[in-house]
């Protein structure tokens, strides 16, 4: 029954990814961690999430604006051992409060379009790159302050999209690097590859289709509310 659970949110999450460039790791790592607990929950998300920006970047590679993600990139490289030494040596409810309150503070700033001076120009991307490298090693969501440093660019979804798949591949691979690969049997394994595969070509299918504005609400939601459980079940934990 756990290996189901676990092959549907894979699945759900890289299905909204592919159709809106965010969605993986705000809405599965709630679930995930719940499921498998804090530590395989992040580094799961981080693979899972690299892999899906990876495919993506093949389609739209050329869209990247590689001046722009430098500063980015390399803030994130530098931030990313904190936040994976955080995961390794913080209390399980502690961790778990750390990531649900992350988690909901990130969707709260992204769903009302928070317009923050200090994104501005290069000191503005390191600024994001380095807490979005922090925040995906330490809670596997390291997509709400890329998202809000191109709110503030005024980049356009279609700029954003390959952008976002590129940042991702390179925090994802330093993430992964950080942890270690999710201790998983080769059963899980099978059932991770398959929802994955499954979850992009439905996203890949359904891409346009499904109105912008209304996907991006409904990945924003359903984070929204992933976030809150996780941080009550850290909260209440004895």
């Amino acid at each position: 029954m756990d290996d189901l659970v676990l092959a549907g949110i894979v699945l759900f999450g890289a299905s909204l990814q592919w159709m809106t460039g965010m969605g993986f790791a705000l809405v599965a790592v709630p679930p995930l961690v719940l499921l498998l607990g804090p530590s395989e929950g992040v580094v799961l998300t981080n693979c899972a999430s690299g892999i899906i920006c990876l495919a993506g970047l093949a389609q739209g590679w050329r869209r990247v604006r590689v001046g722009a993600m430098v500063p980015l990139c390399t803030a994130a490289i530098c931030t990313v051992p904190i936040g994976a030494r955080l995961t390794a040596t913080l209390p399980e409810p502690v961790l778990m409060t750390v990531m649900g309150a992350l988690v909901t503070a990130a969707v709260l700033l992204v769903m009302y379009g928070a317009r923050v001076p200090a994104l501005h120009g290069r000191k503005g991307a390191v600024a994001a790159g380095g807490l979005g490298g922090l925040m995906n090693s330490a809670a596997g969501v390291g997509g709400p302050p890329i998202s809000l440093y191109a709110i503030n660019a005024g980049w356009t979804v279609r700029e954003f999209v390959p952008n976002a798949f590129f940042y991702g591949v390179v925090v994802n691979i330093f993430s992964v690097a950080a942890h270690g690969p999710p201790h998983l049997d080769a059963e899980r394994w099978v059932w991770v590859a398959g929802a994955l595969t499954i979850g992009m070509m439905i996203g890949r299918t359904f891409s346009g289709r499904l109105p912008e504005n209304r996907a991006r609400w409904l990945v924003l939601a359903l984070a929204l509310a992933g976030g809150m459980l996780a941080l009550g079940k850290g909260l209440w934990r004895p």
